[in-house]
């Protein structure tokens, strides 16, 4: 069965109507999703792991009223049944293996009652996966993230709302590309830059062509998962 072309926002919206509420996001890199959830009249938390890593965040926040805080997965500098919601966007598999428990646990103390975690991960196919595996192969650490999830009710977190969509990724070249990569990880520009022939290559024969010069489009299939606290 073909997945629903649509956006991680958008399928986030549907299922978890973050509109009015307090929502934690839990590793919020360059801050895209906090500014699309103050849009809607969240009230937001971005958390990152240091003010390196929240700077462009900060710098093109806008005045959203959105806060911007450090801290880990592991350890959300939030008071206990602080938040409605916790987002991990594909997030939750840089959190270390051995931590992932910890780091749903976390999710969950925030929560008030009646609260949600929503995680978003990227599957381990489509043309997006098979061009971000000759800087990282993600495999392991996406399928830990799997298994935390699936063993969520360890930590008090029931899944109760899964679904899995296309995400159509638009690429203005390759050092827009590039720039995306590093986000998530400063670290890999020693290898991106090492191996960036290859990688060029690819971004040219695994990506649609789009609209201007070097522009191409990528699928990555996502799966979106909703857990609420246990009774």
């Amino acid at each position: 069965m073909a997945r629903e072309r649509t956006t991680d926002f958008a399928t986030l919206e549907r299922l978890v109507a973050p509109a009015g509420k307090d929502v934690v996001d839990i590793g919020c890199g360059p801050g895209a999703l906090v500014r699309e959830l103050t849009d809607v009249g969240a009230r937001v938390v971005g958390v990152e792991i240091s003010d390196a890593q929240l700077a462009p965040a900060r710098a093109q926040d806008g005045g959203s009223g959105a806060r911007y805080i450090i801290g880990s997965a592991q350890r959300l500098p939030l008071p206990d049944g602080s938040m409605d919601l916790a987002v991990f966007m594909r997030t939750l598999h840089h959190v270390p293996a051995p931590d992932l428990n910890l780091g749903l646990a976390e999710a969950r103390r925030v929560l008030r009652p009646g609260g949600s975690v929503y995680v978003a991960e990227p599957l381990p196919e489509g043309s997006y996966f098979d061009l971000t595996s000759l800087v990282e192969d993600e495999r392991e650490v996406r399928a830990a993230a799997q298994q935390a999830l699936a063993h969520a009710d360890r930590v008090g977190l029931e899944r109760a709302v899964a679904v899995e969509y296309d995400l159509h990724l638009r690429m203005r070249d390759l050092a827009a590309f590039r720039a995306r990569t590093l986000s998530a990880d400063p670290d890999r520009a020693e290898v991106f830059d090492a191996r960036e022939p290859e990688i060029a290559e690819a971004f040219q024969r695994l990506g649609e062509p789009g609209e201007t010069p070097g522009e191409r489009w990528f699928v990555q299939p996502m799966r979106a998962e909703v857990l609420r606290a246990s009774a």
